[in-house]
């Protein structure tokens, strides 16, 4: 059925000792289905759930779109800590905080890239932290090459940019596939202007974090990252989606293969014209593909009484 929902409220949640700033969008009146986590990718923001966030409100879903700590309008660590480990420590507040608000409830996380690495490290090191798994365009096995490209162009602009038709530059050469927007007002939520050049709205100290050097865990390439995914992802037994962008340079089919085998109650959803970017690239696929996994997944977890309110 379709519900009445809210704008999108802009909240502040509690990380591990950080504030994260999250948009929430929720049904009003009457009894939502179950809680949702979108978690973006590294450099990205909330804003990059926009239209899923929206269309999960709609469908029923008490939906937060959250920036991860050192993005966005959240937190910057004092100590550079932006380590697997303390972001599966924020995710561990975030989903206190969603149940709070929706007590009963079954939650989701949905994670691209890095907030989807993360979210598995998280779920399955702490079995019943959520009831389902969704993972966009990651996997335990993360393409070099295709790693190193997001990172370095990540660190491709130290100084920022001159312009912001300068950084849609820069993104159209990085990610050719994606049609290039007519307006740039759309990158301000993801710049910020200082002494007169736009900067990626992220601590710089996301690709260096201080314990790089003595812990290899700090990078999502490492073997170290490798092998706790590996453990997290056997040790999952909820509902798991992933989907991968067909043009994705990030996961491979190999990638894949080795999922299937590590959680063979998973799905799996290719889309065909997509790339590492899935939920942007090619929005309306991935969250028809979401909502009816959710929908399929969660609602054996509803209790009765709010399935007879929906």
């Amino acid at each position: 059925m379709e519900f009445e929902t809210t704008e999108s409220e802009a909240i502040r949640m509690s990380g591990a000792g950080l504030s994260l700033a999250a948009d929430r969008w929720r049904p009003v009146g009457q009894a939502g289905k179950g809680v949702v986590l979108l978690l973006h990718g590294g450099g990205q923001t909330r804003h990059s759930w926009h239209h899923t966030g929206a269309r999960l409100g709609s469908e029923g879903w008490d939906t937060y779109a959250v920036d991860l700590r050192g993005h966005g309008d959240s937190d910057w660590d004092p100590a550079g800590d932006y380590g697997m480990s303390a972001i599966a420590a924020d995710i561990q507040e975030m989903v206190a905080h969603a149940k709070a608000q929706a007590p009963g409830l079954p939650v989701a996380l949905v994670g691209a890239s890095l907030g989807g690495k993360t979210s598995m490290i998280a779920l399955g090191e702490s079995p019943g932290l959520a009831q389902a798994l969704v993972l966009v365009d990651i996997a335990v096995r993360v393409e070099a090459a295709g790693g190193r490209r997001v990172f370095d162009f990540m660190r491709s602009a130290p100084n920022g940019f001159a312009s912001l038709e300068e950084a849609a530059s820069s993104i159209a050469a990085y990610n050719p596939n994606r049609p290039r927007s007519g307006s740039l007002e759309g990158l301000k939520k993801n710049l910020r202007l200082r002494a007169g050049r736009w900067h990626w709205h992220w601590d710089p100290r996301v690709m260096t974090p201080p314990e790089a050097p003595e812990d290899p865990s700090a990078s999502p390439l490492s073997e170290v990252i490798y092998e706790r995914s590996k453990l997290a992802a056997q040790a999952i037994t909820c509902p798991v989606l992933l989907v991968r962008g067909m043009k994705s340079d990030v996961v491979s089919d190999a990638g894949v293969a080795e999922m299937r085998r590590l959680v063979p109650h998973g799905t799996y959803v290719d889309v065909r014209d997509a790339g590492h970017m899935v939920a942007g690239d090619d929005n309306d696929i991935f969250t028809a593909s979401l909502v009816g996994f959710l929908d399929q997944s969660l609602s054996p977890c509803i209790p009765s009484n709010r399935k007879s309110q929906s």
